[in-house]
């Protein structure tokens, strides 16, 4: 988009909205990111709230797992991709000279599609991250495996099998592990990549109700497919359309007042 419409820069339908607008928590701007010479994102300006869910809705191939990508330097491990912009966190850009890509993802976790859990025991997947950060103690250990998968809403159900392999778990318990993996190192950012496209509606629900309960200590961002999800989790909503972050704003105003008529068909199931 061509003028910054940022999550905090558009006018707010009332002034009710206007006091729901959060602090930012990552500010990015002008950002382009090229694959070669095709280019995936184009002048990209953004504030995210923080402690809020913002969701990151489009058709496929739209730009959204590819921007989701860039706030924590995911990008950096496909050869020939090219950025350009700022991505602030904590006053610092992340693309900057010196910057450490670990502490970096550190701050700024992610979740992917796909669950992945390492091929070991649930206890030593959550204290994996922990552990690589030079954590020994055991008794802590012990502490921020239990409070991870606590705060993941799967300790009632993993507490008695903590040794067992987390190969055995089913696709929304593993899904919830790698979650609980994630918060062990205390990311204040939590990135989300279309996390319940491959889980059933009982466990699609129980992420869903996690997002919600996250947001009180970590920022999410969500990128789904389901409009109907984004609708029910998030506060703040970006529509993305060709690489182009085309409108931003509180969910409420994107689906029911969407400013751009680009969003409004998309919303309306006429076109992606």
């Amino acid at each position: 988009m061509s003028d910054p419409k940022t999550l905090e820069g558009i006018e707010p339908s009332s002034k009710t909205e206007a006091a729901s607008l959060k602090e930012t928590e990552i500010s990015v701007r002008n950002l382009n990111l090229f694959y070669g010479e095709k280019q995936a994102l184009k002048n990209i300006n953004m504030d995210i709230p923080k402690h809020a869910v913002t969701a990151f809705i489009g058709p496929s191939g739209c730009g959204k797992s590819t921007f989701l990508r860039t706030l924590n330097r995911m990008n950096d491990l496909i050869s020939g991709v090219k950025i350009t912009g700022t991505v602030t966190l904590d006053g610092e850009n992340v693309y900057g000279q010196g910057v450490d890509t670990t502490t970096l993802r550190k701050k700024v976790g992610m979740v992917f599609q796909q669950p992945n859990p390492f091929p070991m025991s649930v206890y030593d997947n959550v204290a994996y991250g922990p552990r690589l950060h030079g954590l020994k103690d055991k008794k802590r250990l012990d502490e921020i495996v239990e409070t991870s998968l606590r705060r993941a809403a799967i300790w009632d159900e993993l507490s008695d099998r903590l040794n067992r392999s987390a190969l055995g778990l089913s696709g929304g318990q593993q899904q919830r592990l790698c979650i609980a993996r994630a918060l062990a190192v205390q990311p204040q950012v939590l990135l989300m990549d279309e996390p319940t496209s491959a889980l059933d509606p009982v466990s699609t629900m129980k992420i869903e109700e996690l997002m919600s309960a996250l947001k009180k200590d970590v920022t999410v961002i969500v990128v789904t497919h389901n409009m109907q999800q984004a609708a029910r989790t998030s506060d703040y909503t970006v529509f993305f359309l060709l690489g182009e972050a085309i409108e931003a704003g509180p969910t409420k105003q994107i689906f029911e007042n969407p400013q751009d008529e680009r969003t409004e068909r998309y919303i309306t199931g006429r076109f992606g």
